[in-house]
């Protein structure tokens, strides 16, 4: 085996033994006391009122999907803002168009009605 590949074998061997060694010591020394309590699917304190796999409204997934995107397209602003003093004018302009786009997205996703919930 090459020397140079022998510290990624040992990285891989360490977290893979780190895994199974977790693992197994947990089974050995979990607690084996069950109750009613424990047994329920929650443990908030507040009774199930319904079945956990009841079926949920498309829209509650549309406006996850919608804010991560939105989210993470903001995201991208913070190494344009550390760059701004490089950039001038072809950075500012650069980041009008992107945020115009953000702008329109966000317009047609409005006018869709994916940010309604009910």
């Amino acid at each position: 085996m090459p020397s140079p590949y022998v510290p990624i074998v040992l990285s891989i061997l360490v977290a893979v033994g780190f895994a199974v060694a977790t693992l197994l010591l947990t089974r050995l020394i979990h607690p084996r006391k069950y109750n009613q309590v424990k047994l329920e699917p929650y443990e908030c304190g507040i009774e199930a009122t319904s079945d956990a796999r009841d079926r949920y409204s498309i829209r509650y997934y549309l406006v996850a999907m919608l804010f991560l995107i939105f989210d993470v397209e903001t995201v991208f602003m913070f190494p344009w803002a550390v760059v701004f003093d490089q950039l001038l004018l072809f950075g500012l302009i650069e980041m009008f168009v992107f945020i115009g786009i953000l702008v329109v997205g966000y317009y047609y996703a409005w006018q869709k009605g994916a940010l309604e919930w009910v």
